[in-house]
């Protein structure tokens, strides 16, 4: 066998081979081996025709196209490998020349995983935000807890900010109902700013039993494209006005939320487990920076194929989120005013990110030789295992290779994110 490599771009290759007689030789024993099993021949049962009476019984054609292919089967793969390529799928074959007995001659076209030349990658310049946790954020922390002590008691007044209402309400647009613009019995706490401006304070100052129209513009920035800066009415009927009565925030409130004798000892434990939560926000967000950072300093080329598989998988996520509201992939462009086309040019540019900020990190694994030992992923199994000991189907999944390899990758990618914090620090 005999290669000949030819770059088509930084991402897909060709690949010419061409075979001698000793290739097809080999290729036609394969291919006698596979159609005698096939053939009926008097005096010998089905399957147990010796290959070399099987010839005489074989259409030539067929043998010869059972040749070509085994060839092609047998050689394509070792192709790429002399050439130190790994094609991301099957490549496709074009048999250019064949002479049966004597030669045969084929391109294998495919995209690869491209060469990655990665940057300074010890010297990406991020830096890391500090961690704080103010006091407003422990006032929100309680106040949020107070309010779900709170007691609801009925008024027959005219509802105020702070009050929760309960309405009924039809938004429309040009005299028709609109999308998502309409509810029965909905609870709504007054100045929350759950609502449009103007929403909630047009509640302001009626009574239970007002029916009364709201005429309301929608902010120009409002996400669903349909309704930004349009102009609407809003009928509404208000049912029910209940004053809210915080619970107080003081020791007697601490001791319900938990094991604290003190409110001091509470606002102790949410200012932990602020802390906690933000430096885990605070870590993630810096491994993006410096990843993203790397792929700005690397030549990272993104073959397609990869692109197309990512844009599938976003889309795979939509559609099932999309599904669990009762909606379709196309009711969830509609609801965001977002066209089809402009949906996948946006897709694009999420999907190309994700293939750079993937290839970098392998290559970065590669050139620091991180990995992770089989006990180390034994282990790892051994925890999913007892996390999904309710559910047999997981538990099934966690025996196939290939979803312990891919726990074996994630894990590498996690190694390797750690090593780029350490190197950047």
């Amino acid at each position: 066998m005999k290669t000949k490599f030819k770059k088509l771009s930084d991402s897909r290759v060709e690949i010419t081979v061409t075979l001698d007689s000793k290739d097809l030789k080999a290729a036609e024993e394969k291919a006698l081996e596979k159609l005698s099993k096939e053939i009926k021949v008097e005096g010998f049962r089905k399957g147990k025709v010796p290959a070399e009476v099987a010839k005489k019984f074989i259409p030539e054609n067929d043998l010869n196209a059972e040749t070509i292919d085994s060839a092609v089967r047998a050689t394509v793969i070792e192709a790429f490998k002399e050439n130190e390529k790994s094609p991301l799928v099957l490549p496709a074959v074009n048999v250019t020349k064949y002479v049966p007995g004597e030669m045969a001659e084929y391109t294998a076209t495919a995209d690869i995983i491209p060469e990655v030349t990665l940057g300074d990658y010890k010297k990406l310049g991020v830096k890391k935000p500090e961690v704080k946790v103010e006091a407003k954020d422990i006032d929100a922390i309680l106040n949020n807890l107070a309010e779900s002590f709170a007691e609801k008691k009925v008024v027959k007044r005219a509802a105020k900010l702070e009050d929760e209402v309960i309405i009924d309400f039809v938004g429309k647009k040009d005299g028709e109902a609109f999308p998502g613009g309409s509810a029965k019995d909905y609870h709504l706490v007054l100045g929350s700013k759950s609502f449009i401006p103007g929403f909630e304070d047009g509640i302001v100052g009626h009574e239970s039993g007002d029916k009364f129209d709201l005429k309301l513009t929608f902010p120009k920035d409002y996400g669903v494209k349909d309704l930004a800066g349009t102009k609407t009415v809003f009928e509404v009927l208000l049912k029910q006005v209940n004053e809210i009565v915080k619970a107080p925030i003081d020791d007697e409130m601490a001791k319900k939320c938990g094991p604290f004798k003190t409110l001091k000892d509470l606002k102790e434990d949410i200012k932990k487990n602020l802390t906690a939560q933000n430096e885990q926000r605070v870590s993630d967000k810096y491994k993006d920076d410096l990843v993203n950072a790397l792929v700005k300093k690397s030549k990272v080329p993104a073959p397609e194929i990869l692109i197309d598989d990512q844009m599938r998988m976003i889309k795979d996520d939509i559609t099932r989120n999309a599904a669990s509201q009762g909606m379709s992939f196309e009711d969830y462009l509609k609801r965001g005013g977002e066209t089809e086309e402009n949906w996948e040019k946006e897709a694009r540019k999420v999907a190309e990110a994700r293939v750079k900020a993937s290839l970098v990190l392998q290559n970065l694994a590669i050139a620091e030789k991180i990995t992770v030992s089989d006990d180390v992923v034994a282990a790892k199994i051994a925890e999913l295992r007892d996390v999904y000991k309710k559910s047999p189907e997981a538990i099934k999944s966690l025996k196939d290779p290939n979803v312990k390899m891919d726990i074996k990758n994630r894990m590498i990618i996690e190694e390797t994110l750690n090593y780029l914090v350490k190197v950047n620090k």
